[in-house]
């Protein structure tokens, strides 16, 4: 059949609207859109997806912002770590391979080098007297920064034995830091250094009078994440075993906290299998957000969780997030190290403070 200007015409428009309902299709989480901020993103944003109506948490008017995303020799490569400190008005994080710890300003997000020859430190907390406690991969060790700006070491051995890298940490209501050990920062130069594996991978416990233990072996292959519930009872520790293969798991683990500071009665909480969770924090309502990723594009973002550990609500952002917290004056923003990014949305749900 002869294909006239008409027949052509018709035929590309009806091409162009398959594809533009196709494209609406593949992004309607809008993970694609604009990140500078220049187009207009029409509210509610189109990045949450909620399966239950318990949850309140999506504030309708507020927008996922990409706050900062470097440059040329400024840019991030892996991004993790993150803390908030309310008293500095400023957000930390760690750029792992970049050797260095970053900080965000809260009055004009300016982004700055907050600590160069980081140990190549990944996780951050604050114990209850607000300093800083870090765990650093390429030192094998936990730090802690002091009043006057020196450092403190923890912890960097076991009966002898050297840590593997000591990866996320808690602090229990008595002043405990609980931490992971997986030991991801001695598996290459990435983000340590190659190194034989000396202890097993375990969570550890410090207590208030800096003596070590241990608060769990196993089930975790590698444990990772770590968080207490709102009233200290539960302790989630993430699971990213799938790390070393398909067959190992990709989840949390709910333990009850004992009196005498070991973690027991361990459950699985929820999976995270095409895909694993990295970081966690809790809510003040003990709702647990989990980062995901690493299951495709339809995994990256955040999964929140009911106590009871249902799902209830997924933020899709475009890149793997790797762990978050929860910041601002009223701890209602949620901010994620989001690989090369850092994201933030303000939400309807306060932050558990973790001092």
């Amino acid at each position: 059949m002869e294909m006239t200007r008409r027949t052509f015409l018709t035929a590309a428009a009806a091409t162009t609207a398959a594809a533009a309902t196709d494209a609406f299709a593949l992004n309607k989480f809008a993970t694609d859109r604009d990140w500078t901020g220049e187009v207009t993103v029409t509210y509610p944003d189109p990045a949450w997806e909620v399966f239950d109506p318990r949850f309140h948490a999506r504030q309708g008017n507020a927008t996922l912002q990409r706050i900062w995303h470097g440059m040329g020799n400024d840019r991030a490569l892996w991004l993790e770590g993150p803390a908030w400190f309310g008293d500095w008005g400023c957000f930390i994080c760690s750029d792992i391979p970049n050797h260095r710890v970053l900080r965000w300003a809260e009055d004009d997000g300016h982004v700055s080098v907050y600590q160069t020859e980081s140990g190549y430190s990944n996780g951050h907390t604050r114990d209850n007297q607000g300093r800083l406690i870090a765990c650093e991969h390429d030192t094998r060790r936990v730090r802690r920064r002091e009043y006057d700006g020196t450092w403190t070491v923890l912890m960097d051995n076991y009966q002898g034995k050297k840590l593997n890298a000591p990866n996320d940490a808690a602090v229990y209501s008595d002043g405990s830091i609980y931490f992971t050990d997986p030991g991801y920062g001695i598996l290459g130069p990435y983000e340590g250094h190659l190194a034989p594996f000396e202890l097993p991978t375990r969570v550890y416990r410090i207590n208030p009078q800096g003596q070590a233990s241990i608060a769990a072996e196993g089930p975790m292959r590698r444990p990772n994440g770590i968080c207490f519930s709102p009233d200290f009872k539960r302790c989630y520790v993430v699971d990213t075993g799938k790390t070393d293969g398909p067959q190992y798991p990709a989840n949390i683990i709910v333990f009850d906290v004992s009196g005498n500071g070991t973690l027991s009665n361990p459950k699985e909480f929820a999976d995270f299998s095409p895909g694993f969770t990295d970081g966690i924090r809790c809510d003040t309502d003990g709702n647990v957000w989990c980062s995901w990723g690493w299951g495709g594009p339809d995994t990256n973002g955040v999964r929140v969780h009911a106590p009871s550990g249902d799902k209830l609500a997924f933020l899709h952002t475009p890149e793997v997030i790797s762990n978050l917290c929860f910041g601002g004056t009223k701890r209602n923003r949620l901010f994620m190290t989001g690989s090369t990014s850092i994201y933030a949305i303000y939400v309807n749900a306060v932050g558990f403070p973790l001092t």
